[in-house]
């Protein structure tokens, strides 16, 4: 058992009722979770404020409570501590209680609006290949070395994020990539965190049904670098103009990645196509099985990271090129009556665009190109008539479905889309609910050599309609559609 005196280490506490040299349980932010000699936090969250549990969770054998506003009666013979932000001292209690193993392994966070995943996957399976024991805590899943977890969060929270770090500690692990979402620098998640580095892909609309203005989403994203310690390194996308932005008031060790400006790491793309990518990266070449000049982009911060992070560059560059896709990035199959499926989780404009420029550089133009696309319920509203737009425009067939309506009806979701349309595009598109069913719909509209992106989802395997989540996985059912077409 730990004590709590030690526990409170480098928390800004306000105020102490009790003594703090006592040993107790564990710590607990659920109050469901809550049993005899816990350390309950009560978090003021954008839902629910828990500090209305605080009689109940004593109730359960709660021995300490920390808050940021006293019950007006409080009991004696329980120790309370109160906090100025109760999320930042769940955290940093957190990384005490769990022995701060953040500091024994390399931590690297990967933050942007896109690339999070692929960026943290790839970096995972690149060190994996050069013999390294890794960790990753990724929006698909957490893996400890060879162990897999399934994901429930971009950047879980505190506790788990400091359960699965000492794990990987004690399992041997040197090196952990982590996406860190803007949700989850916020509320507070990554606070106590010690990060040998940082990497910023991108920022583009997204979220701002939870941050209300871009600026407040920039600046979220930027306090990330601004934390970074002086021994860390930060390594940015300067071709993306928010990148310069994430370097000011920065005390960690600063660096560039470009395709288009002068960087520290600089990379040209030679040749783009359905095959993969020939790079140049710092005048060396290089083959990669990705496509795309978002993937150019997160290759070379994958290439930089490893060369910031020691790997000998030959090295590094081999491991490079036998990197294969993640699930659900870019994910593409080819059928047996010759037509292209690709599956993506671009679920913001940005993130659509760069797929469908992609598609449309490799393309010979005697194809067409069909989109496939939904936006979520209960997100962001004011991105649906961009998706909308971005798909038709650079489409030759557009079919608005759903993707996870979740609470909102997704008839109403795609009115919303439609609204998006320009007139010139208006026979570009039709609309179909049902997502499979618009799934096979695509399929039976394409011919040889055409190709189809459904987009929206990517890796995950399930919908999620009025709460309830049913399995729904897009590679297979497309893959499943072009088998049975082709009988």
């Amino acid at each position: 058992m730990k004590k709590l005196k030690d526990i409170l280490y480098r928390v800004a506490v306000e105020a102490v009722y009790g003594s703090t040299d006592i040993h107790i349980n564990t710590l607990v932010f659920d109050s469901r979770k809550v049993t005899e000699n816990d350390v309950f936090i009560a978090i003021k969250g954008t839902v629910v404020d828990a500090h209305k549990y605080i009689s109940s969770v004593i109730s359960q054998g709660a021995t300490v409570v920390v808050c940021e506003d006293l019950p007006e009666n409080p009991l004696d013979n329980i120790v309370f501590i109160v906090v100025k932000d109760s999320q930042e001292a769940l955290a940093i209690m957190a990384d005490n209680f769990y022995g701060n193993p953040s500091r024994e392994l390399k931590l690297v966070g990967v933050t942007g609006t896109n690339g999070k995943t692929t960026i943290a996957t790839l970096l995972y399976n690149l060190f994996k290949k050069a013999g390294f024991k890794v960790g990753l805590l990724s929006t698909v899943k957490v893996l400890v070395d060879d162990q897999e977890f399934p994901a429930t969060h971009t950047t879980p929270d505190s506790l788990t994020i400091n359960t699965y770090l000492r794990s990987m500690v004690e399992n041997g692990v040197t090196h952990c990539f982590m996406e860190v979402s803007s949700h989850g620098i916020h509320q507070k998640r990554t606070k106590g965190l010690h990060f040998t580095g940082g990497i910023f892909s991108n920022l583009s609309h997204d979220h701002l049904d939870y941050h209300k203005t871009f600026a407040e989403y920039r600046d979220i994203k930027k306090s990330f670098f601004d934390e970074l310690p002086k021994t860390a390194f930060a390594l940015v996308n300067i071709d993306d103009k928010n990148g310069s932005v994430m370097l000011q008031n920065c005390e960690a060790k600063k660096y560039s990645y470009a395709l288009k400006t002068v960087a520290d790491y600089k990379a040209k793309i030679l040749e783009n196509q359905l095959g993969g990518l020939l790079l140049t990266i710092n005048t060396h070449e290089v083959w990669s099985k990705l496509i795309g000049t978002f993937n150019a982009y997160n290759l070379l911060a994958i290439y930089a990271t490893a060369d910031l992070m020691g790997l000998e560059s030959i090295e590094n560059l081999r491991l490079l090129s036998e990197l294969e896709s993640v699930s659900g990035r870019f994910q593409y199959l080819i059928s047996e009556s010759g037509i292209t499926a690709i599956v993506d989780y671009a679920h913001t404009p940005d993130a659509l665009k760069n797929v469908l420029e992609t598609i449309g550089a490799i393309r010979t133009n005697n194809e067409k190109v069909i989109t496939v696309v939904g936006c979520g319920g209960d997100r962001d509203k004011t991105k649906r008539p961009k998706m909308a737009h971005i798909a038709t425009q650079l489409s030759n067939q557009a079919i608005f479905t759903s993707d996870n309506p979740r609470s909102e009806n997704p008839q109403t979701i795609i009115e919303e889309m439609e609204a998006g349309v320009e007139p010139q595009n208006f026979k570009k598109y039709i609309s179909i609910v049902d997502r499979k069913q618009a799934i096979k719909t695509a399929s039976a509209m394409a011919e040889k050599g055409d190709i189809l992106l459904i987009a929206g989802k990517g890796h995950e395997a399930y919908q999620e309609v009025n709460g309830v989540r049913a399995h729904f996985d897009d590679y297979e059912i497309i893959t499943e559609t072009l088998k049975e077409l082709q009988k």
